[in-house]
């Protein structure tokens, strides 16, 4: 079954896509009784690895992609994805319904668990380093985990922000 919607998070060496680059790309491809998550590691992120994950997909939701995600995708990788797709930065709507913040201060906000509470973006750039330079793969396993997390909790995010939840107010 082909999947319906694409939940897309990156993480990388720093907020600059001209002097950093992606560590990890987190696809959470879902359709009702079937999912998955495709993650690119490093020399992996690619235009056409990123395109073949993104295979079939309609729609993709970021939070803050809008202004991170997919402006550093196309200027490392060299694909537009705002272009080919329709796309959703969840972190607007919530804005609409007075959540602030990153993801993990709106997740707090909504009462949606992690199961790495203390990890955020600069762990992962640490971790990532951890690997690289030491060939840590617990490093590696823990920033997957974490992208991992940021991916699917988005789709949880989503659906708490649906017309007549409670969160949406209507």
């Amino acid at each position: 079954m082909p999947a319906e919607e694409a939940y897309l998070d990156i993480e990388t060496t720093g907020l600059s896509p001209d002097d950093c680059e992606i560590t990890v790309t987190g696809i959470y491809r879902w359709a009702p009784g079937a999912d998955d998550c495709v993650q690119l590691i490093g020399r992996e992120n690619t235009a056409d690895n990123i395109l073949e994950a993104l295979e079939g997909i309609p729609v993709i939701y970021t939070y803050n992609g809008h202004r991170f995600d997919l402006p550093f995708i196309h200027r490392c990788v060299g694909v537009n994805l705002e272009t080919r797709y329709r796309h959703r930065d969840l972190m607007f709507d919530c804005w609409r319904n007075n959540l602030r913040g990153g993801l993990k201060a709106v997740e707090r906000q909504l009462g949606i668990r992690r199961e790495l509470p203390d990890v955020n973006g600069l762990e992962a750039v640490r971790l990532w380093w951890r690997y690289v330079e030491t060939f840590d793969l617990d490093a590696l396993e823990k920033l997957k985990a974490y992208n991992r997390e940021d991916v699917v909790n988005l789709r949880t995010l989503k659906e708490l922000l649906r017309p007549g939840s409670p969160v949406s107010g209507g």
